[in-house]
């Protein structure tokens, strides 16, 4: 298993070789992989950090034009790209609600970090940040470990941005001890960890959640099919949290419509997509790329930066094109769910995802702020990141601040926003530009292939993404004051 990938525009020499690790993370199969046609033997799936760090560490949160080509935003910018003012004006901050992310070894200096995050853009603290291990002891922090080190840059994502979407809300920070290993070993501890969070939170000194984060998924194909995810009961908290009322929200990836294999080196030469994200009992979240106009305007296209050379050279070192946009297409594990009967025309018989998109493009990054104890060669500093790693917990902010205003939580939102997207509901912004078509070349042979973003539901966007001023009581049932 893969995160969808968090990219930063910063590294130390130390962080290099967790670079490569994630870079190749993103990108699909060898013809050795086991492939269940034939009944090879089962594939083995793993958990791996999604961390890029390029280019410098910026000593203060840049924003406007952060590198050629590339935009930082700061807090602000974003909440006022979503139009979140009005809500925060009436008190509308997530308060009572609470957001569970959920990170393998999660990150030691979370807790100040996020705290010099929030005083240097003047956010209030939450009003709890309780971080966990239900499953284990967290092994000791090792700077050598870049599996490690890069999901402790996701956990700074994660937690930092959420706060920033929903500053009123609980954070739980829930840990798991391992990543990486071979099988799916790592699934079934944050399987059992989200089990025990949900069914028992009071056992651990928390609230039950609203919403899980999850900024993780791994191909389709990775795995022999659903009889393997469902004989290692990896479905088994997601049934739970519909059960209890819990929205459980999964990152897309960042391959568009391709995605890496277990070499973790080629690609699918042909559209796919990831699990849990296509799971029907969760929510998949994809990427648009905010843009500000000269006016001060914020607007919304699909997320592609394959093309985009300047982004291509900070990631990559070459011009590309190298697949880097929105996770998105038709599920090969599940069929059409019947909140989606309505874009069968889109989906065909399959589920299809995303379900709906926040900021992810790499020309539109977040600052994050990361100051890791020493040994990783990596400064203290700020580390602007992106992908559907961003936009998940951006969304799960969102999600806290809807829960607020229907006063319990939301459960699995799925039905709503097809419902919602059905009435052309005002709070829910199409978004009919862009697309997650890549290209590359592979074995001597040049491949293209995606989805465009076009009028409703589409495979880059879903419905689209939100003005939350709307969404928010929209998606709660609530009238719009």
């Amino acid at each position: 298993m893969r995160k969808g990938r968090t990219i930063g525009l910063a590294m130390g020499a130390a962080a290099a070789a967790a670079a490569v690790v994630v870079a190749a993370a993103t990108a699909a199969p060898a013809a050795s992989r086991p492939d269940a046609s034939t009944g090879a033997t089962a594939p083995k799936v793993s958990i791996r950090p999604g961390v890029l760090h390029l280019g410098k560490v910026f000593s203060s949160p840049p924003t406007g034009q952060c590198a050629p080509g590339i935009t930082c935003y700061v807090p602000a910018q974003m909440q006022r790209a979503y139009n979140l003012g009005p809500l925060f004006s009436r008190g509308i901050t997530g308060k009572g609600r609470t957001i569970a992310i959920v990170d393998s070894f999660g990150s030691p200096t979370i807790k100040s970090d996020l705290a010099f995050f929030d005083k240097t853009f003047g956010l209030p603290a939450p009003p709890s940040l309780a971080v966990i291990a239900p499953v284990g002891r967290i092994p000791k922090w090792d700077p050598a470990n870049s599996d490690m080190v890069g999901w402790a840059g996701e956990t700074s994502l994660d937690v930092e941005w959420a706060h920033a979407m929903a500053p009123g809300a609980n954070i739980v920070l829930i840990e798991t001890p391992v990543s990486e290993t071979e099988g799916v070993t790592g699934f079934p501890q944050i399987v059992k960890a989200e089990q025990l969070v949900i069914s028992n939170p009071r056992a651990h000194g928390i609230a039950k959640p609203d919403v899980i984060s999850q900024s993780f998924s791994a191909t389709e194909e990775t795995f022999t099919g659903i009889g393997q995810i469902n004989a290692k009961g990896l479905r088994d908290s997601y049934k739970l949290a519909a059960r209890h009322g819990v929205t459980v929200l999964t990152a897309t990836g960042d391959s568009g419509a391709a995605d890496v294999g277990l070499d973790l080196s080629t690609f699918f030469t042909k559209p796919v997509t990831s699990w849990p994200d296509s799971d029907p009992l969760v929510t998949g979240v994809g990427g648009t790329q905010v843009k500000l106009s000269s006016s001060g305007k914020f607007s919304q296209v699909a997320w592609n930066d394959t093309f985009t050379r300047a982004v291509q050279e900070f990631i990559f070192g070459d011009a590309g094109p190298n697949p880097l946009a929105s996770g998105g297409g038709k599920s090969i594990l599940f069929s059409r769910p019947t909140w989606q009967n309505g874009v069968k025309s889109v989906t065909g018989g399959a589920r299809g995802v995303p379900d709906i998109s926040m900021s992810g493009a790499c020309s539109g990054l977040a600052d994050v702020f990361e100051s890791f104890p020493p040994g990783t060669g990596i400064p203290n500093g700020w580390f602007p990141s992106c992908g559907t790693s961003e936009a998940t917990p951006l969304f799960a902010g969102i999600v806290a601040l809807a829960a607020q205003v229907a006063g319990h939580s939301l459960g699995l939102i799925n039905p709503a926003l097809y419902r919602l997207s059905a009435q052309h509901a005002p709070g829910l912004v199409d978004v009919t530009s862009g697309s997650n078509i890549v290209s590359f070349t592979q074995g001597g042979k040049k491949f293209t292939f995606g989805f465009p973003a076009r009028k409703g539901y589409d495979l880059v966007t879903g419905v689209g993404t939100i003005n939350a001023a709307l969404f928010a009581y929209e998606l709660a049932g609530k009238r719009v004051p």
